[in-house]
């Protein structure tokens, strides 16, 4: 039995112990951190972090989902980076610990979904490409998803393999679309509303985990909530309706760009996501195979019975998930990533 297959089979069984796992060796992994920080479009500042070993040749860059910060990452952090590769995070604009735009923190808010995606191209080529690693690999969640896909479309050869999970393509909203746009066009010419939080939306508070619609993983949401609680100035609410109103057209603009992309992709769909639209992810990957390079498998990989968090779900779901991205980036790697696999635990 190799490494990885005993590191599989502890993902399996964490959550019985996930009190002692991550007051012990999740703890100490995460104090060995290395953060950083750029001044992205506009003069927002950008905050990142980093682990690294001198053993590792190749790195995972990661991009969060909205409202996320780095600071939730660690266990995944930890996963990948005992299989055998650094681990680069990037606080997008407006969350995390980078900074926000609007006087109220607790706002979603982007001026442009551009901004976005200039601020991880900067990431990529300031503070990743100098490192000097033999290969690049990308993971996403959600808006991450997003994110990491236009800049895909721009610069296709950046990543050897890329691993989209949940990929906010299109959002899964409480109304008609038709309505969605009239009311988004309405209040885009109305400053006042335009960066307001969205109908229905408000600022950041905990819900209980039994309504949540993130995860079934009762032990990975209380963390999580920890993690606003302990840290307030993470904190971020609902979306203004110039958010919704730039990532729907991101999300389009994105499947109309497919075609531009030829990084292998794997996408992950959460079978039970409420957050985004999964017809969308499937539109992506029917654009990808029209264009002659699909996704892996042809078709989006779904998690079933997961929710939206895919990679924060209970240990069956999230160990499927790691165990894929995992296979596929060392498919894409060649031989010596299989021989790091197999050595690793």
């Amino acid at each position: 039995m190799t490494s990885f297959t005993l590191t599989c089979a502890e993902w399996l069984s964490r959550e019985k112990q996930f009190s002692a796992f991550a007051t012990g060796p999740l703890l100490d992994f995460w104090r060995q951190r290395e953060e950083g920080e750029f001044t992205g479009v506009g003069g927002v500042p950008i905050r990142f972090v980093r682990f690294s070993s001198p053993q590792h040749q190749r790195v995972v860059v990661v991009s969060p989902g909205r409202i996320e910060s780095y600071i939730k990452y660690p266990e995944v952090a930890y996963d990948l980076f005992h299989c055998g590769y650094d681990v680069m995070i990037i606080d997008h604009r407006g969350q995390g610990r980078s900074g926000r735009m609007l006087t109220d923190k607790h706002r979603g808010h982007v001026v442009n979904f551009t901004d976005y995606v200039d601020d991880f191209a900067q990431f990529y080529h300031q503070e990743v490409e100098p490192l000097g690693y033999r290969q690049h690999v990308a993971l996403a969640h959600s808006m991450g998803g997003a994110i990491l896909a236009q800049f895909l479309a721009r610069e296709p050869q950046a990543f050897v393999a890329a691993a989209l999970c949940a990929p906010m393509f299109g959002i899964y909203l409480p109304m008609p679309g038709w309505m969605a746009r009239r009311i988004l066009n309405w209040t885009e010419k109305r400053p006042a509303l335009r960066d307001y939080y969205a109908v229905g939306t408000g600022q950041w508070r905990p819900l209980p985990y039994v309504v949540n619609a993130l995860t079934h993983s009762r032990e990975r949401y209380r963390r999580s909530l920890r993690y606003y609680a302990d840290y307030p100035e993470l904190q971020v609410g609902g979306p203004t309706y110039h958010w919704v109103r730039e990532s729907i057209q991101a999300g389009q603009q994105i499947i109309a760009q497919a075609a531009k992309i030829v990084t292998p992709i794997l996408l992950l769909q959460a079978g039970e996501d409420r957050v985004v639209d999964n017809r969308s992810q499937w539109a992506f990957c029917q654009a990808l195979s029209d264009a002659g390079h699909p996704c892996e498998g042809g078709k989006p990989w779904v998690i079933k019975g997961a929710r939206h968090e895919i990679l924060f779900e209970r240990d069956a779901m999230r160990a499927e998930a790691l165990d894929a991205i995992l296979r596929f980036y060392a498919q894409h790697l060649g031989g010596a990533a299989a021989a790091d696999h197999s050595i690793r635990g």
